[in-house]
């Protein structure tokens, strides 16, 4: 791979990553604009479950991040060495990214009880 083709590909990655990013911001603008009206209202509790709520999805994702980059990097080396179990150290990765789908929907358990 040459210089140029790597800085293309890390340029569209980052292009990329900003349009998911302007779209989740624009996703969730709806639920922080009710948080801050409810603060303003004088009603904290909204606030306080939309806070909650992200919270639970935040932590659901930071620990997924941390369990894939462990788990990821160890069954690509063990993978390496012996490519025969490469469907068994998928699944553990798909168990790590289990962890954002349990934070999700516990969010969604929260706000839907607001």
């Amino acid at each position: 791979m040459t210089a140029y083709a790597f800085k293309r590909k890390i340029g569209l990655s980052l292009v990329f990553t900003l349009v998911l990013l302007a779209a989740t911001a624009f996703i969730f603008t709806p639920t922080l604009s009710a948080a801050a009206d409810a603060v303003q209202n004088g009603d904290s509790n909204t606030a306080w479950v939309c806070f909650a709520a992200a919270l639970a999805f935040g932590f659901g994702a930071i620990g997924a991040g941390m369990a894939i980059s462990n788990v990821g990097s160890a069954a690509m080396g063990a993978i390496s060495e012996k490519p025969e179990i490469a469907t068994n150290a998928l699944i553990f990765i798909a168990l790590a990214e289990g962890l954002v789908v349990f934070g999700f929907i516990t969010a969604l358990m929260i706000l839907g009880n607001a």
